[in-house]
């Protein structure tokens, strides 16, 4: 996964700086508010994907005394802030740009300049966003893409699709911006084009910053691993039942998992060890993501009697 969410970002990362040095290029030719705007958030997109591969490259450090449990969250913080830069630096030159030609517009230059730059960026980006789109597929767990990306607990492959996605749609907007504002000779079109394309990145940037906080605070695992886990101690005619089960994504792959079980009165206190050591390697190896488990050997009733005696403290504070 680790590969393909960096084959993903490396293309971003390729295709966007092509298109920023063409935009500006094209925006200081032709004085294009939609062009600038486009240039920013081509530029905005570049740094995004140095971000990620940032955190990548932190979240594959090993665990230490520090951080125990290693620093696979960092993924999940960089992929927030890259929604900020989006909505602050993107959305908001953007916007401001649209503003600034609305209230003093200037007539297009030399149009042919940007024609040739959006079409140069619509091929670079369709690249981009083909890789990101065949590499999230591969990734999907159900159908629909909104339910795929709220269920993806990798960050780096749906950030970079948005982007690209809202790339797309921006240079559709800024393409159809720029030409009505020649045919009908209205300059603020231009500008009208330049809002939009805020609005379009604002959006993405708010869905973005919605995912990533999910998995920041701590999402838990799939499904299927939690049924998974409940079937193994079904299974077992050791284990009489399941007094809590709790699971969180530290990383795309790497699931801590902490339960409390319920042993059968007549196992002495080997055979416990050994049912919990059974337990574990069974769970790792039918689930490769989970890294960490934490077996608490308890009966119900002094289960419940600790959540009760904690929640009472928590009153009482």
């Amino acid at each position: 996964m680790a590969s393909g969410s960096k084959k993903v970002i490396y293309a971003a990362l390729l295709g966007n700086s092509l298109i920023a040095v063409c935009k500006f290029t094209a925006a200081a030719f032709t004085g294009s508010s939609a062009m600038l705007s486009e240039g920013v958030h081509s530029l905005v997109d570049t740094g995004n994907q140095v971000l990620m591969l940032h955190g990548l490259k932190r979240a594959s450090q090993k665990a230490d005394k520090k951080h125990p449990f290693g620093y696979g969250m960092e993924l999940y913080f960089w992929a927030f802030v890259v929604a900020i830069l989006i909505f602050a630096l993107g959305a908001g030159i953007s916007l401001y740009e649209g503003i600034k030609h609305l209230s003093h517009p200037v007539p297009i230059a030399d149009p042919t300049w940007n024609y040739v730059v959006l079409g140069l960026a619509m091929l670079f980006e369709g690249w981009a966003w083909t890789v990101a789109y065949r590499e999230f597929q591969l990734t999907k767990e159900v159908p629909g893409l909104w339910k795929s990306i709220a269920r993806s607990k990798d960050p780096t492959i749906f950030t970079v699709l948005l982007e690209d996605t809202a790339a797309m749609l921006g240079l559709v907007v800024a393409f159809v911006g720029i030409l009505l504002a020649q045919l009908l000779e209205i300059p603020e079109l231009d500008g009208v084009a330049s809002i939009f394309i805020a609005a379009i990145l604002g959006s993405v940037a708010i869905v973005l910053a919605y995912e990533c906080k999910g998995l920041l605070i701590g999402e838990a695992a799939r499904d299927d691993v939690v049924d998974g886990i409940n079937k193994i101690v079904a299974d077992d005619d050791r284990i009489e039942g399941v007094n809590e089960l709790l699971t969180m994504h530290m990383g795309p792959q790497d699931v801590l998992v902490n339960t409390s079980l319920d042993f059968a009165d007549d196992l002495s206190a080997s055979e416990v060890e050994d049912a919990i050591s059974a337990f574990e390697s069974t769970i790792k190896q039918m689930f490769p993501d989970v890294s960490r488990v934490f077996i608490e050997a308890q009966s119900l009733t002094s289960h419940n009697r600790a959540i009760a005696n904690g929640d009472s403290q928590n009153e009482n504070n």
